[in-house]
């Protein structure tokens, strides 16, 4: 597929499960997409060239220096030895999610005065974080793409403290085939987490505003 240049450029950090769902759906929508790895790029290019094509496998601070997004889709342990100095400037997407079951305990994200998202945007702090892409599993994140209008179209939950990076992922959110519901702050991120109503629910924008108030009612 021809890419658009008009498009923001996206760079996805994260090789596993998710990551090269989100570089494959992003690709799909014609942006231009790199992908990172903590291996050298020629370790995962034959997984880039069978399940992302479009994709170009690259040295993580080469595919941010180059991109306008970042979306990161790393194991949540790995986090606290994340280099902020990497995505300085930068609009984060962070698809990840502080799970104990799954996870383990993460010291950092033990206290629950922050939402997760929150506590990235602290070490994070010269970039723009935007939590999304969290709620869905990674398998529905690429088959429940729908087109604008159909009645069959899933919302996603985008949460941020900064209107201008909300209003950019939640446009990429639209493309690749979703609703976007805006949350106009990270604290608000906390109702897209795991226990949430909406989180791994497949609900249509109505269905899914509504989930949303009652939550935080």
């Amino acid at each position: 597929m021809e890419r658009d240049g008009d498009l923001p450029r996206i760079a996805v950090f994260g090789a596993g499960h998710v990551g090269p769902v989100i570089a494959r759906v992003a690709v799909d929508a014609s942006y231009d997409v790199t992908i990172a790895a903590s291996a050298e790029p020629e370790r995962i290019a034959l997984i880039t060239e069978l399940l992302i094509p479009g994709a170009e496998p690259r040295w993580a601070a080469d595919a941010a220096a180059e991109a306008d997004v970042v979306v990161l889709s790393i194991p949540i342990h790995k986090f606290a030895a994340f280099d902020p100095a990497l995505v300085a400037g930068k609009v984060v997407v962070d698809a990840m999610n502080y799970w104990p079951p799954v996870d383990g305990v993460q010291e950092l994200f033990e206290g629950r005065r922050y939402g997760s998202s929150e506590i990235v945007q602290q070490h994070l702090d010269r970039s723009m974080v935007v939590k999304t892409l969290n709620q869905i599993g990674y398998h529905d994140l690429e088959d429940q793409r729908r087109p604008a209008g159909s009645a069959e179209r899933r919302a996603l939950g985008v949460a941020s403290d900064d209107s201008g990076a909300l209003d950019l992922v939640a446009e990429i959110v639209e493309r690749v085939g979703y609703d976007a519901v805006r949350l106009d702050s990270l604290s608000a991120g906390r109702l897209l987490e795991p226990g949430a109503p909406v989180f791994g629910a497949s609900l249509g924008r109505s269905q899914f505003e509504r989930a949303l108030l009652v939550e935080a009612a």
